[in-house]
């Protein structure tokens, strides 16, 4: 009997021994939310098709339609002068690629969260091993990110291809376009973490968040050109900052310096504090 239970305790050692060989505990818990990461990549690649065509799809009928349908009557009408000189499709342009980025980053920030907490409750599986609340916002963030370099990028070539922009300046807008999309994702991931019930918050937000930031931040006329009372829907949206600093690397479009630092700080702030809010909200969540 004694002799069993010292091979018994032999074998145990070892087991216990051979775990910490073969898995580095420490690195696993430091790059925990790239395998979040990969978990959602791996969802995403289920749709690939579907993101591919809308990617194409969207820039080419947007291009099309308003860019060179519109942008014909407006150039035809003379009115170069208040866009700073240059036609319609060249204005236009840096507006739509930040809104793509925003976009297709906000769709990977707002249902996911819903789908975690609510729907198949992923993230309480997950937060059963080592990782934490902070790791499952950092995962879903960077393939959010992903998707939104591929989206941005498919549409940055349309627009390289129809001439709305020059190719000197597509890096330098490409990453403004991605500050934009983190920005706003951010903010988006953050309020998705408080939202415990779908009870038709993200249809509210796409009508009266969206759809006026869309429509009222300098994207299809100059922000300037509207009354008072509206241009504050410019000013504290991500979307015209965003699309006011693609227009300055597009086509130098005259602006203070004072007011394009203000751009870099104010979405960098914006994506900070969406990111601290959605990390502190997600841990809560999952400690309850």
């Amino acid at each position: 009997m004694a002799e069993a239970a010292s091979i018994e305790q032999k074998v145990h050692k070892s087991a216990w021994q051979g775990s910490f060989k073969l898995v580095n505990v420490q690195r696993a818990i430091t790059f925990a939310w790239m395998h979040v990461a990969e978990a959602r990549l791996r969802t995403m690649i289920k749709w690939w098709g579907s993101m591919l065509s809308f990617g194409l799809g969207n820039p080419v009928l947007y291009l099309f339609s308003v860019g060179i349908g519109i942008g014909a009557l407006v150039d035809s009408n003379g009115t170069n002068g208040q866009l700073g000189g240059v036609s319609y499709l060249a204005f236009l342009a840096p507006a739509l690629l930040a809104t793509a980025a925003i976009q297709a980053c906000q769709d990977e920030l707002s249902f996911p969260i819903m789908e975690g907490f609510l729907w198949d409750k992923t993230f309480f599986a997950m937060n059963a091993t080592p990782i934490r609340g902070r790791d499952i916002m950092g995962g879903l963030l960077a393939s959010a990110m992903v998707r939104t370099i591929f989206t941005t990028a498919l549409y940055e070539a349309i627009l390289l291809l129809f001439g709305a922009i020059e190719l000197d300046a597509a890096l330098p807008m490409f990453f403004t376009a991605l500050l934009a999309g983190l920005a706003f994702g951010a903010g988006m991931m953050a309020a998705s973490s408080y939202v415990k019930e779908d009870d038709g918050f993200f249809a509210i937000v796409g009508r009266f968040v969206v759809a006026p930031m869309f429509m009222f931040s300098g994207t299809f006329y100059p922000l300037e050109s509207m009354p008072i009372y509206l241009q504050w829907i410019g000013w504290i949206s991500p979307l015209w900052h965003g699309t006011d600093l693609g227009r300055i690397l597009s086509y130098g479009q005259p602006q203070q310096a004072w007011v394009i630092a203000s751009h870099w700080v104010y979405l960098t702030v914006w994506a900070a504090i969406g990111m601290t809010l959605a990390a502190r909200k997600i841990s809560q969540r999952l400690a309850a």
